[in-house]
């Protein structure tokens, strides 16, 4: 029988066996062969040899192995915005569909926290609970006209709940409004980053693209986090990364070209027909796209599916129904 992958060598297990005795304590033989999917006798012999080499590892009365305080593996050095960058590279890698993808990705952050000084290993580890990409449309991220820049700038408010005032657009209004918030957290939804921040200016949690926001400060005065607060309920809640639905539209040449910048997904095919372009994307939120596509009038119309060509046929009627 083929040796699983999740044994690797055992040097690469030797290894995670110092990691993992660093980051959860008081672990058993039992749990660690469960790990690594190999017998207790092998962990055995993988222990001794550890403590051989000098791993200074001890027995706990609670019943597991643990690696007395004060050894390290050498620290490294990173900045808080290296570290970042990096956990949020594994993140990505974890939504894959290759499951080997996920079991790496899920290693190398490991490895990456466990030689962390301790400061930045809890900023990082707060950043992590609470940023999330959206699996769906899960794109390379590229940074357009310094956008990166508030991500970062966001992400370090995030991580120590500081608040922060911005110069928000308004689509809808065109217009800009100051904003002061709390940011929770960061999503990466539809092809474009999110913070979701508490609003004072509308007493709510409220959801922000960052390519609106024109001007950003973070400030050293501090937040609490509200009681009970969870990103992925929050964001399960409000209709966000839930089950997507194939949309088929057709737009007049001109209107296209204004929609094809502004359309919230990424667009699967670009068709050319006698009456226009014929697009298709995918989308978990039918009434937000209703309430979008009034806008280019009658130079759209919903192909697929039947349900949201009803609804947008039910907002016009409605339209009409007011003259």
């Amino acid at each position: 029988m083929p040796k699983s992958d999740k044994q690797g060598t055992r040097t690469e297990r030797l290894f995670a066996t110092i990691l993992l005795l660093q980051n959860k304590p008081q672990m058993t033989s039992r749990d660690l062969a469960e790990h690594f999917e190999v017998s207790r006798r092998t962990i055995f012999r993988d222990l001794r040899a550890l403590s051989d080499s000098g791993v200074p590892l001890t027995y706990s009365e609670g019943g597991g192995y643990e690696i007395l305080d004060g050894y390290q593996l050498p620290p490294l050095m990173l900045t808080a915005r290296e570290a970042a960058t990096l956990i949020v590279g594994t993140e990505f890698m974890k939504l894959q569909s290759d499951a080997s993808l996920r079991e790496d990705a899920d290693a190398v952050a490991l490895k990456i926290r466990s030689v962390l000084p301790r400061e930045i290993g809890e900023y990082v580890d707060q950043l992590s609970e609470n940023t999330v990409l959206d699996p769906y449309w899960l794109q390379a991220v590229q940074a357009e006209g310094g956008d990166s820049g508030k991500w970062y700038k966001l992400s370090e408010a995030v991580a120590s709940s500081r608040k922060a005032i911005m110069e928000y657009y308004v689509e809808s209004r065109d217009e800009l409004t100051q904003r002061r918030v709390d940011p929770l957290g960061l999503v990466y939804y539809t092809d474009h980053w999110n913070l979701i921040g508490y609003d004072h200016l509308r007493d709510t949690i409220r959801n922000f693209r960052l390519d609106r926001i024109h001007e950003l400060f973070v400030l050293t005065e501090k937040f609490d986090r509200p009681e009970g607060f969870q990103l992925q309920k929050y964001l399960q809640q409000n209709g966000m990364g839930t089950s997507l639905v194939e949309i088929k539209l057709e737009f007049s040449p001109a209107a296209f070209r204004l929609a094809r910048t502004s359309i919230p997904a990424k667009i699967e095919t670009e068709v050319e027909v006698d009456s226009g372009i014929q697009v298709t994307f995918r989308f978990d939120n039918q009434s937000y796209l209703t309430n979008w596509l009034m806008r280019f009038g009658s130079d759209v119309k919903v192909i697929a599916p039947d349900s949201m060509a009803a609804a947008h046929r039910d907002a016009a009627s409605k339209i009409m129904a007011r003259y």
